[in-house]
């Protein structure tokens, strides 16, 4: 009797898992607020789901439930579902009232005086706290580069943190559409970024004097470790409107503990510092110094 000989097929796709249920996705709170200090409000329920759906198809079809037990029991697997709830909007020279104060009032006092008044001389740190695909501590790398010379000793460095590994990956490429450079004022992209050729074409990368001003390091902002001394210029915009009051209040008081005395806090323009006012003092909307 002959053998019969099966076709093999290709695996199909993985089943759609049941729906979220209540009690899944209030384990899902509470994991993300522990971890990070972010709130999922009820009505983010539909975009948890969104954000963690292909992640579950590729494990094979886990169910909610078994995603959310492997996450709370693999720290790699956390990082990951972090990774993909953080949203990631940003562009250059975002809030230009911002980077204009900084170029009309902050950095020709520098200049005219010598040193930012933190006491180190000419020896400029900056935190872009948030910093997603990097077009923030970028575009403050082109301005302090530009107003503070090298000719002249200011020494630069910006620290670029993220609670997302995969944006920072994508940010440390220093790498975007080339569309992006319409957010560029002219005088600076013709300084500091490089349009693709070949392979490269139809983007542009950060120049080689932008690109070793800036360092990326994956940062809680929840927790504040890894994160070291203090900073003339701190820029944490559009990050604490994912907080609730606990948790934001931990994480600027954590950003103000690495402020210099005499440096500056960013935050977006929706953001705001009510009921912290004993620690501070505003120089203009969402613009901060330290009281003292």
């Amino acid at each position: 009797m002959s053998e019969s000989i099966q076709e093999e097929r290709e695996p199909g796709p993985s089943p759609e898992p049941s729906p979220i249920t209540d009690k899944e996705f209030t384990g899902y709170q509470r994991l993300v607020y522990r971890e990070a200090g972010i709130w999922l409000s009820p009505v983010k329920r539909a975009l948890l789901v969104g954000r963690i759906s292909r992640r579950l198809r590729e494990l094979g079809g886990l169910s909610y439930g078994a995603y959310l037990r492997k996450a709370e029991e693999d720290a790699a697997e956390r990082v990951r579902l972090l990774d993909a709830i953080c949203t990631h909007e940003t562009h250059f020279f975002r809030e230009p009232k911002h980077f204009d104060f900084l170029e009309r009032v902050v950095l020709p006092q520098w200049r005219e005086r010598g040193d930012t008044g933190s006491g180190e001389g000419r020896r400029v740190r900056v935190w872009s706290a948030g910093c997603s695909s990097g077009e923030e501590p970028f575009t403050l790398a082109m301005v302090l580069r530009h107003h503070l010379p090298q000719r002249e000793g200011w020494d630069i460095q910006v620290l670029a943190t993220d609670l997302s590994t995969r944006v920072l990956e994508r940010a440390r490429q220093a790498l975007w559409p080339l569309e992006k450079s319409e957010e560029i004022p002219t005088h600076y992209l013709r300084a500091y970024m490089l349009k693709g050729t070949g392979s490269q074409e139809g983007k542009m990368k950060a120049g080689p004097e932008l690109r070793e001003l800036v360092r990326f390091q994956r940062v809680n902002l929840n927790d504040g470790q890894g994160v070291v001394g203090r900073f003339d210029l701190i820029f944490c915009r559009n990050v604490l409107i994912y907080f609730d009051a606990a948790s934001k209040e931990r994480a600027v008081d954590r950003l103000l503990n690495h402020l210099s005395p005499n440096g500056l806090l960013f935050l977006g323009h929706s953001e705001s510092l009510s009921g912290l006012g004993w620690r501070v003092r505003t120089v203009m909307p969402t613009v901060y110094a330290p009281r003292g």
